[in-house]
């Protein structure tokens, strides 16, 4: 499993880029522009071809799912430390689309008691795009939830993830940031295309 996070801000050809990556089989994309209001996710969400609207979470402004098609909305941390697990079991049965949310330790992660469809864990190893983000190395073998790994995701450690028990991976310096987006994104597709 491959979870992209959109880049914090826009890069050149970022829609283009982002419909050649829905074309090649992206299924999970993080709507996260953390700087940016309601109008500027209605903006972005306009540009993207409302066939992919499916494979897209949101971060902020989950009121979009009464106005998109969205594949499901993500909690960060903050947020999901202020929810409790009464009305995140409210919204399961509310609402058909993924629930998600963050973590920066496996301790919390396996004290949570609502199970998400699945769960960020970071920083794995040293972030691409988030300077002194150092990794932890996490390893989740014991834990028996659907955990995605994130930090310093590249085309190059994707069985180091597999080996400290990821079911996928989420990325965003790693292809957002290379020079060959579309090549590495299909690299760790096919990585992940044969674990199914």
């Amino acid at each position: 499993m491959i979870v992209l996070i959109a880049p914090e801000h826009t890069i050149n050809n970022e829609i283009q880029i982002l419909h050649e990556l829905f074309r090649e089989g992206l299924q999970y994309y993080h709507l996260r522009k953390p700087h940016h209001d309601f109008q500027f996710y209605c903006d972005y969400l306009n540009q993207i071809d409302s066939q992919y609207h499916n494979r897209v979470v949101v971060h902020e402004f989950h009121k979009l799912l009464e106005h998109y098609n969205l594949k499901g909305i993500h909690f960060q941390e903050a947020k999901r430390r202020e929810t409790s697990t009464e009305a995140f079991q409210k919204l399961r049965k509310k609402l058909h689309i993924s629930i998600s949310s963050s973590y920066h330790s496996p301790e919390e992660l396996t004290d949570c008691k609502f199970n998400f469809d699945y769960h960020l864990l970071s920083p794995v190893f040293s972030s691409i795009s988030k300077q002194g983000y150092q990794g932890q190395g996490f390893d989740v073998n014991n834990i028996n939830k659907t955990i995605i790994g994130m930090g310093g995701v590249t085309t190059k450690n994707l069985s180091e993830f597999d080996k400290l028990g990821y079911k996928g991976v989420s990325v965003l310096g790693g292809i957002w940031q290379s020079e060959t987006p579309i090549d590495d994104f299909k690299m760790m597709f096919h990585h992940y295309e044969n674990k199914l």
